[in-house]
């Protein structure tokens, strides 16, 4: 059905108003406002009047801005019935949705940053501060994050929770790249995948059916993201529930976040005690990494509760895929450049390495190449520093060139 034409607006109008200026009911108003000595009255009675005299003859006036489309259906987020009698304009309704949406989200934030209103299922953190008078009451929370992806992320996750278990610590790592795993090809056991994270967030079954013990290395389970769900599956009481179960039964928690900056690494970050960012020597890969570092400093639990109740995420920087003689020749970005770029203290340095797909390929971490191996000895001390112990940093430097090699290339 298409809209009448302007003029027929105009004119059905025209008539309509002097159908009820000829009325008796429009004299009566008329002589009421006359005798009427608030200055509020008058309008107060034709309006009364108006839609006194629309009741009684079924008189309904047009809209004053009529619709482009009368025909599309009404939109889900329409005006209610009292706001259209109101004569309300779409512009004026249109910004008082933006002014009640926003005085919602001020109320929604306010309530969620108010110290007395913050929920705790997984513990405070405080409980898990390095202390010397007490032993913490729960597992330490880790996140390998990085801005960039492609960086090594699910790598260093495999490897590093796989140190931990072998330095005899219980470990479970997470996969959070819900929708794109590839946790369970790193380690081996995407045969063995029967329920996995999203399973577990909707109560279709439980948290020990869906862990996977590895076989080859004791104390180190894997729980798997969902393969066919989206990451809008991930809510923050459910994420709560399941780490507040892990944190109870593990040591270290290690969670492989996915790159960038939604859902799921949101998700990742926010509980975390420990971040480790990961970044590769290239300017895009550090740029990307400074945006999750300042992510993690405003958006975490940690950083809402406040650093007056708890200390604030512990953040240490792993770069990967580093080549000393390129950077030595200027070609890459420096350790020191990135360290003075980030201002995070760096917690390894694995060289480059050809193995490191093989081992993917294979389906075993790297580290479990050996201490000899470069790769998989960088790995090793990049656990035992976080475990505290004091070591140097290797393969930084570039191998002297024999005699021979520079003769026969």
């Amino acid at each position: 059905m298409t809209p009448p034409p302007p003029c027929f607006h105009s004119l059905f109008s025209h008539n309509i108003l002097r159908r009820v200026r000829s009325s008796s009911h429009y004299s009566r108003s008329i002589s009421s406002i006359s005798s009427s000595s608030s200055p509020s009255s008058p309008i107060s009675a034709v309006r009364s009047d108006c839609h006194h005299h629309q009741h009684q003859h079924g008189i309904v006036f047009p809209p004053r801005h009529p619709p482009r489309h009368p025909a599309s259906p009404p939109h889900r987020h329409s005006t209610t019935p009292a706001t259209r009698n109101n004569c309300q304009s779409p512009l004026t309704h249109r910004l008082q949705q933006h002014e009640d949406s926003r005085t919602f989200a001020t109320k929604t934030t306010m309530a969620a940053n108010a110290p007395s209103q913050h929920p705790f299922v997984l513990s405070h953190p405080s409980e898990v501060d390095h202390s010397p008078d007490r032993s913490p009451s729960r597992g330490r929370i880790v996140c390998i994050t990085s801005g960039k992806g492609g960086v090594g992320k699910t790598t260093s996750a495999a490897s590093f929770a796989t140190g931990l278990a072998r330095r005899g610590h219980p470990t479970c790592v997470v996969d959070f790249d819900i929708g794109l795993r590839n946790l369970d090809i790193h380690l081996g056991v995407e045969r063995r995948v029967i329920f996995d994270f999203v399973h577990v967030l909707q109560k279709e079954c439980t948290l020990s059916q869906a862990l996977i013990s590895d076989k080859k290395v004791e104390g180190l389970s894997m729980l798997a993201a969902s393969q066919t769900r989206d990451k809008e599956a991930l809510t923050m009481e459910g994420v709560e529930g399941v780490l507040e179960e892990l944190a109870g039964r593990f040591d270290y928690v290690v969670l492989d976040s996915p790159a960038g900056i939604e859902s799921g690494a949101r998700h990742a970050m926010y509980f975390c005690d420990d971040a480790i960012v990961v970044t590769n020597p290239e300017l895009s890969s550090c740029r990307d990494a400074d945006k999750m570092i300042g992510f993690v400093s405003s958006c975490s639990r940690r950083a809402e509760i406040g650093h007056a109740a708890c200390s604030p995420v512990s953040q240490t920087l792993l770069i990967t895929r580093y080549d000393p003689v390129r950077a030595e020749a200027e070609e890459s970005l420096a350790i020191e450049d990135m360290k003075d770029l980030l201002g995070l203290p760096v917690i390894g340095v694995v060289p480059e390495s050809k193995d490191v797909l093989t081992c993917t390929n294979l389906g075993k971490p790297i580290i479990a190449m050996g201490e000899e191996h470069p790769a998989a000895g960088a790995y090793m001390d990049m656990v035992d520093r976080f475990l505290g112990k004091e070591k140097e940093l290797r393969f930084v430097t570039p191998e002297p060139v024999s005699f021979f090699k520079r003769i026969f290339g």
